[in-house]
């Protein structure tokens, strides 16, 4: 692609990736919980859903969706539906107990299936090869040009959101603090499924 073809790409990527949404919103309560490095499991499976994700539609898988559009709702659903499940982890780990409420660490598996039912994620996908695949080319160089840099604008996007969480939220250590911490991510991920299903 020309310069002026990346400069458009970028143009729609980076606000696209650095906006808020699910995934955004997971990986800065996870930079709050673990800090980066206590992220990272979950932020390569993050960046490895986004990849897998990158293929399935630079091959085809965009063409099968639209055949089955049933198939919308169905992903729709189910990414609200782990949305609510970590939202029982952070609810979880709010309840009154004698030592501080502890978190489990999301791991690469998670990440994955976080980037895999995210219906956002998946618009933005699907409308990135719309835009940017040219038929009169072929077909493997473009999809893994497009994939890499998807992946690079995702690295470097997501990093903001977890440090964030880590120096906004990761101040409060406090049993307390923690337990607010937890009833707060609960709601707001009970917010986000919410939001996908209604809109």
């Amino acid at each position: 692609m020309s310069p002026e073809v990346w400069a458009v790409f970028l143009g729609y990527a980076v606000p696209m990736v650095i906006s808020p949404g699910p995934g955004n919103t997971v990986l800065a309560l996870s930079g709050a919980r673990f800090g980066v490095r206590g992220t990272g499991a979950f932020w390569l499976g993050f960046e490895i859903g986004n990849i897998l994700l990158c293929l399935l539609y630079g091959l085809g898988f965009g063409a099968l969706l639209l055949q089955y559009p049933q198939s919308h709702t169905v992903m729709l659903w189910a990414g609200a539906a782990y949305v609510l499940y970590l939202a029982w982890g952070f609810l979880k780990s709010a309840a009154p107990g004698k030592k501080a409420p502890e978190v489990e660490r999301m791991g690469v598996g998670s990440g994955i299936i976080s980037v895999l039912l995210n219906v956002k994620i998946h618009s933005m996908v699907a409308v990135m090869f719309a835009q940017f695949l040219r038929p009169d080319r072929a077909l493997a160089p473009q999809v893994a040009a497009l994939t890499v840099a998807f992946l690079l604008v995702g690295i470097v996007c997501h990093f903001p959101w977890i440090y964030g969480g880590k120096v906004i939220l990761g101040r409060f250590t406090s049993e307390k603090a923690l337990r607010i911490q937890g009833l707060l991510f609960a709601g707001l991920m009970v917010g986000v499924a919410v939001y996908m299903v209604a809109v």
